[in-house]
This record gives C-alpha cells, structure tokens and sequence, in this order.
C-alpha cells in the first residue's frame, strides 16, 4: 500500500469510528434498573420480575423473609400492597403486578409528588399472574407523598397490559 492509500484508510476508519460513536450515543439506554424485593417462595414474583426483563425493564431480584418493613419504610400503605415491592435507583417505588409497560411509562415522566405504581392484590391474569386464559379487569394506582392514590391506568383486557 502506498502512503497515500494508508492515509485514506486511516480516514475512512477514523470516520467510521465516530459514525459508530454517534450511533451508539443516539440510542437510548435502557431505563435505570430496579431492585424486586420478594420472599423466597412466592412463584408469582419469579415470573413478575420474568415479565420485566422480557420487557426490557432492567431488574434484579433479591429475597427478604419479610417485606412489611420496607413497605412501610416507602410510604406504601397496607390497602395498597401486594406481594412484592420493586424500588428505582431514585426510590421510586413500584408495588405489586404493575405491568413493565406503565413502569416505563412512569419513569419516562415521573410525578413529583408520587412516590410510584401500585396493582394492589394480585389480579388474575395480570403479568406474573397468569392462569389458564382468565383475566381480572384492575386498576394501575399511582400513589402519592400524602398517603392517597390515583388511578394511573385501568386495563380492562389482558391485551392493554402490553
């Protein structure tokens, strides 16, 4: 190869590099991760926190024996919990079934004076809780600072959760 040839490759590649880098910096990234606590034996929370990755939602789990502590240490009243809790890097606070959908939702626009979601209960057919082909119309609550709640979401079809 000669110089001049060298130098249109060391061009060429240095141009693609930053074409690559910009790329790279145009995609968004994934959404902050959140940490599921849950008990060790509870099998809807294995198969909720399934729903979340196959949704991209970025999710770890971790077990606890009992969950009533960190509940009530996040502000999530007894009316509106279920049986796993999911905390943000920024602690916002994601209770029970919430489909990753919403959780996205929320994140991408978050409400100052909430603390998060909430499905309290377990509704059939919500994810994580999926039996045969039966569904439970529920509501997505979006929980407040000051102890109430919002609805967020009604999802009346198993479809609205995706």
């Amino acid at each position: 190869m000669s110089f001049t040839t060298n130098k249109y490759v060391l061009f060429l590649s240095a141009c693609l590099l930053s074409l690559l880098s910009l790329s790279s910096q145009a995609q968004p990234g994934p959404l902050q991760a959140l940490t599921v606590y849950k008990t060790p034996t509870c099998g809807c929370c294995k198969k909720w926190l399934s729903h979340l990755l196959a949704q991209g939602v970025a999710a770890q789990g971790r077990e606890l024996a009992s969950l009533s502590v960190l509940k009530s240490r996040h502000g999530i009243a007894p009316r509106y919990r279920s049986c796993h809790t999911a905390l943000s890097h920024d602690g916002w606070v994601f209770e029970g079934h919430v489909p990753a959908k919403f959780i996205q939702q929320f994140l991408a626009n978050p409400k100052a004076d909430a603390i998060g979601l909430s499905v309290p209960a377990m509704p059939l057919g919500s994810p994580g809780m999926e039996v045969d082909e039966r569904f439970m119309p529920y509501q997505v609550l979006l929980l407040m600072k000051d102890g109430s709640h919002q609805v967020y979401a009604q999802i009346d079809t198993y479809e609205e959760q995706f």
